[in-house]
């Protein structure tokens, strides 16, 4: 069966490698064009590209997927499926039904919950405790295909963005290949749209802590967000990588510092009250707060927000 293969960042990657250590047929790779990254701004390509690259693999980047060049370049690859995980643009419905099989797509959750952009992280931060890979054919709506296969994936509460990222890329690249494998035999059955909820896009303003909030919802977010979670202090970010619950009966306002010992220093919160262990000040390196403690004078009085 020949592929046309449609995705871009490590999640991508790890499906694609399966595919391809199962000797699958990958007649191309479509990926989003190059982009600048880092202080230097210099050029990278995205983690599939550099796979495709080493492979031998034809890579196509088309700036926009409604190009009619990159259309009949699709047509003109006779491909039986296009398989899309994580590519990072809406799939145009002209180009959905292109192949015999259609196209199918690796979704990070259990769909019909968190469609959208960021399933991973709206997960973490809704605080639940499974998640998993959904299978489906696409269609033209937000993730609202039929469901091929599914497969479930619980949540730990040492799991961050990156680790549950890690579990779900590898449990979708299993749940693919099981599909790829039997493809004349499957069957799909229709979401129920009354159980649909969004995921959409992480803004750098959702990483914003409130100090009203919960211990565990925000712990959840600085988890999610990683390292996008911050507090504001001297009208700086300080951004927060790492905390624990910290016991306290103090009446104090949220987000004052309560507390401060030798391993750092602890944060009124709606309900009790957090360690803070790892973190960042703006343009700085990842520390711990001990360490922190030592170049920064701080004291009970200060108040983050």
């Amino acid at each position: 069966m020949k592929i046309v293969f449609m995705g871009t960042p490590d999640f991508a990657l790890t499906v694609l490698k399966k595919l391809y250590e199962e000797k699958h047929e990958i007649i191309a790779v479509v990926t989003q064009t190059d982009k600048p990254k880092g202080r230097g701004h210099k050029i990278q390509f995205s983690p599939v590209k550099i796979f495709a690259l080493e492979k031998n693999i034809p890579v196509l980047q088309p700036k926009t997927l409604k190009d009619n060049e990159f259309v009949d370049t699709l047509k003109s690859l006779n491909a039986d499926i296009f398989i899309v995980a994580a590519y990072g643009k809406i799939i145009p419905e002209n180009i959905l039904y292109l192949t015999k099989y259609g196209s199918i797509n690796v979704h990070a959750s259990l769909l019909p919950k968190y469609r959208g952009a960021a399933p991973i992280h709206h997960a973490i931060i809704n605080g639940e405790t499974v998640t998993g890979i959904t299978i489906m054919k696409m269609d033209k709506g937000m993730d609202t295909g039929d469901i091929i296969l599914q497969k479930k994936c619980n949540i730990s509460m040492d799991d961050t963005y990156e680790t549950l990222y890690n579990k779900l890329s590898k449990l979708g690249a299993d749940a693919l290949t099981e599909v790829i494998n039997n493809i004349d035999s499957i069957e799909t059955k229709k979401q129920d749209n009354s159980l649909a909820t969004y995921a959409p896009m992480i803004t750098k303003d959702m990483g914003h802590i409130d100090w009203h909030k919960t211990s565990l919802e925000i712990a959840n977010l600085i988890r999610a967000l990683q390292p996008g979670a911050y507090t504001l202090y001297n009208d700086k970010i300080l951004k927060i990588h790492q905390v624990e619950n910290y016991p306290t009966y103090e009446n104090a306002e949220c987000g004052k510092i309560i507390d401060m010992n030798k391993n750092g220093f602890a944060i009124k919160t709606s309900d009790g009250a957090l360690a803070i262990l790892k973190l960042q000040k703006q343009g700085g390196k990842i520390m711990s707060a001990a360490d922190y403690l030592k170049g920064h004078k701080l004291s009970t009085d200060i108040l983050f927000n």
